[in-house]
């Protein structure tokens, strides 16, 4: 199958199909670069858009907004967590792919907005389940990131009890490792801003993680997103 190069122009007009996905990529290795993009071009349900090598060079394309953003984060100009931050900001959905994996790395994206963080060594059937989640509204973290952020807290000193949280505070939770904000889960749950608050209010009384970041790395010690989500039968 031809590859299509970063130079080449796209159609980006119209409707998608049905069940189709609009996906970009921002990565300035060109390697990975050419094997991202060709796992993508084979992938029966991707709408290939924007292959590029840095933020600057995506904001030329008029990729549509909506799209499942493939992300690194160590690029040239833009970088780490404001890249995240300014590609969320034009209305895109970001998929990080990064070799840089660190827990706080991790939660800063998706602090940031990110919807999910694999690391480079993820092989193509993992990345097109990431997509497709991404894309449904879900999030995705990997299990070898995952794992990474539960060894990182279980390396710490020792705490009470898991304290069980209710269906609703699950997926409180879990929008929150999504990167919305308060005001959007409510609308996602149709609910009051101040009803979502009082929840994360519990949640954080539960847990003890006061801060939004903290917040996500207990939705993934949890296994409320991402593979492990998966493995158990959870909604996405």
């Amino acid at each position: 199958m031809k590859v299509v190069h970063m130079t080449e122009e796209r159609s980006t007009e119209g409707e998608l199909g049905q069940g189709r996905v609009r996906v970009a990529v921002i990565e300035d290795h060109p390697l990975y670069r050419v094997s991202v993009e060709r796992v993508l071009a084979e992938a029966g349900f991707v709408e290939l858009g924007a292959v590029v090598d840095s933020v600057a060079r995506f904001h030329v394309h008029r990729q549509p907004p909506g799209s499942v953003v493939l992300l690194d984060l160590g690029l040239p100009g833009v970088a780490g967590a404001a890249a995240v931050l300014e590609v969320c900001e034009l209305g895109h959905h970001v998929l990080v792919v990064s070799a840089q994996a660190e827990p706080e790395v991790v939660l800063g994206a998706i602090a940031a907005g990110a919807r999910g963080f694999l690391s480079k060594d993820v092989d193509a059937d993992e990345l097109l389940i990431a997509i497709k989640t991404v894309a449904d509204g879900g999030a995705y973290v990997s299990a070898v990131v995952a794992g990474m952020i539960m060894k990182d807290n279980a390396d710490r000193p020792a705490v009470s009890a898991e304290a069980e949280l209710s269906p609703r505070e699950e997926q409180v939770l879990r929008l929150v490792a999504a990167g919305e904000r308060d005001v959007d889960i409510a609308l996602i749950l149709g609910i009051g801003v101040r009803t979502v608050r009082g929840y994360l209010d519990r949640i954080r009384d539960k847990t003890g993680e006061r801060r939004r970041p903290g917040l996500v790395k207990e939705a993934i010690r949890r296994g409320l997103i991402g593979d492990a989500n998966r493995r158990r039968g959870g909604r996405k």
